[in-house]
């Protein structure tokens, strides 16, 4: 089983102790291992396999400590590259009173942008089993170019994920709706909150959301609710058949969900990929995305496949 995520890795800065109200306003913030498809990659390499991830650090200190942070978690460093002119991306995070987080992005003309077209070859692309993509790098050039490459490119027999992570603030023209209209035939597998499709006319309940999205390229859908769970269609092209899933989710004691949506990425991959059935791939992915939750920072609570079993078996 092989399999690569695409995105970027970056540091995120917390603020320590209780919460913040607003990006800036803790007094002390501790740097944390981050970036969407980076905490897919862990979270995969912590259940199972490690993926190889494609991503681009700065030669300075942070990119020090996320490449660090890379080996230590068994994730290849193959496609891991290091930007001598670059810095490292950043994120500023505010977490509120429930442990609900928000973001402020520092990534233009950072290394993690950098990513340049033909970096994976043709043929350790049709080796791939499974492909999982970012959406953040199609704010920037060249890893928006890089990322369509790599997509257009891609074998049918590769399984093609793809999380959107709206960020209109990355955006110098948020062409969002174009962006996802070149992107979705390429893929087979979306995985998105309502509101990160909402911006690209995706409008109404999870469940009409997921129909329109699979009617646009995607054979599946997968419509995350935050604490309410997660909602899942699939066509007949999908490997694990047609039919839908409903999820309402698990509580797990919520300290920060920084890391829930792209838990419950890997978990949906790990057990996709593993033969599960849409039903139950949702309710791994859900409970991989509660256990998460369970400590400050992105990475920090992943879990691994014995201690999601467990928690299965309490519920």
């Amino acid at each position: 089983m092989s399999r690569l995520v695409v995105g970027e890795c970056i540091v995120d800065l917390h603020p320590e102790g209780a919460e913040s109200g607003a990006h800036g306003d803790a007094g002390t913030y501790i740097r944390r291992p981050g970036g969407a498809p980076a905490n897919v990659a862990v979270g995969l390499a912590r259940l199972g396999e490690a993926p190889d991830l494609w991503t681009r650090l700065g030669r300075d200190g942070f990119g020090d400590f996320l490449a660090e942070t890379l080996r230590e978690e068994r994730v290849p460093d193959t496609y891991v590259e290091r930007d001598p002119d670059a810095p490292t991306g950043l994120a500023v995070v505010a977490l509120d009173a429930d442990g609900d987080r928000s973001f402020s992005l520092y990534l233009d003309g950072t290394a993690s942008t950098g990513l340049e077209p033909g970096r994976v070859g043709d043929d350790a692309l049709a080796a791939v089993d499974w492909l999982h993509v970012g959406g953040v790098e199609l704010a920037h050039e060249p890893a928006r170019s890089a990322v369509f490459d790599l997509l257009e490119r891609t074998p049918d027999a590769v399984t093609v994920s793809f999380d959107p992570n709206a960020r209109p603030s990355l955006w110098r023209e948020f062409d969002y709706a174009d962006t996802l209209a070149r992107a979705l035939p390429n893929v087979d597998v979306l995985v998105a909150s309502a509101e990160d499709l909402d911006p690209a006319g995706y409008e109404g309940t999870a469940e009409t959301v997921a129909s329109a999205v699979v009617a646009d390229g995607p054979h599946t859908a997968l419509v995350t609710r935050g604490a309410a769970g997660a909602y899942a269609r699939a066509t007949a092209d999908a490997p694990w058949g047609a039919g839908h899933a409903d999820h309402p989710g698990f509580d797990a004691g919520v300290i920060d969900t920084t890391g829930a949506g792209d838990a419950f990425t890997a978990g949906a991959i790990e057990a996709l990929d593993g033969g599960a059935s849409l039903s139950d791939a949702l309710r791994f992915a859900n409970a991989v995305g509660a256990r998460a939750t369970t400590a400050q920072g992105a990475m920090a609570a992943l879990p691994r496949c014995e201690e999601v079993d467990s928690f299965l078996d309490d519920r």
